[in-house]
């Protein structure tokens, strides 16, 4: 980067002392930015807690940690992914959360040619005790344009069954059967 700023400086008549201002490189030493971090209950279809979600957004990625108690969930594969609105108070089946985040109108599935959509994540495992411990990664970011933490905020919902990331609309991952709130 260095020696391509310089260049086009050169060519687009930029004097040579002026080429540091357009680098923006950040100074020797410094940090970047924390993560901005946000923790969230998880609720089951009877408003009990059963876990916890907590969310770093970073420069280039999204993590998202799921700690869900022994006793949470059914063992197995499960489906989960964001949802447009931050509503998980319809306890019996977490519809006020609506549809994925999908600004942009792609299709369900990661592993679907013509998505994913923005609400798309990879399955969580629940392992015998029904106890999850779990860490996936999105694009999609915290705040900002786009963002989970917009307006109405977002949810994220655990699904019955796993997602198979090319059915539409949701992988045949069935039943919502927990929520946290993001906003």
């Amino acid at each position: 980067m260095r020696r391509i700023v310089p260049l086009l400086a050169l060519l687009a008549g930029i004097a040579p002392g002026a080429t540091a201002a357009l680098a923006q490189e950040p100074a020797p030493g410094a940090t970047p930015a924390a993560p901005q971090t946000y923790e969230s209950e998880i609720k089951n279809t009877k408003g009990e807690g059963i876990g916890r979600l907590t969310i770093r957004d970073g420069a280039n990625s999204l993590v998202l940690r799921l700690a869900i108690s022994p006793g949470g969930l059914p063992p197995g594969w499960h489906g989960i992914h964001f949802h447009a609105v931050g509503d998980c108070s319809d306890t019996a089946k977490f519809l006020n959360s609506k549809a994925h985040v999908n600004h942009d109108q792609s299709k369900h599935g990661l592993l679907n040619p013509d998505g994913p959509d923005e609400g798309d994540l990879p399955n969580v495992y629940a392992a015998a005790d029904g106890s999850v411990n779990a860490e996936v990664s999105s694009e999609t970011p915290l705040t900002g344009e786009g963002g989970l933490k917009d307006g109405d905020g977002s949810a994220l919902i655990i699904h019955a069954k796993e997602d198979d990331h090319a059915t539409q609309p949701i992988g045949g991952a069935g039943d919502r059967i927990a929520c946290a709130v993001i906003k």
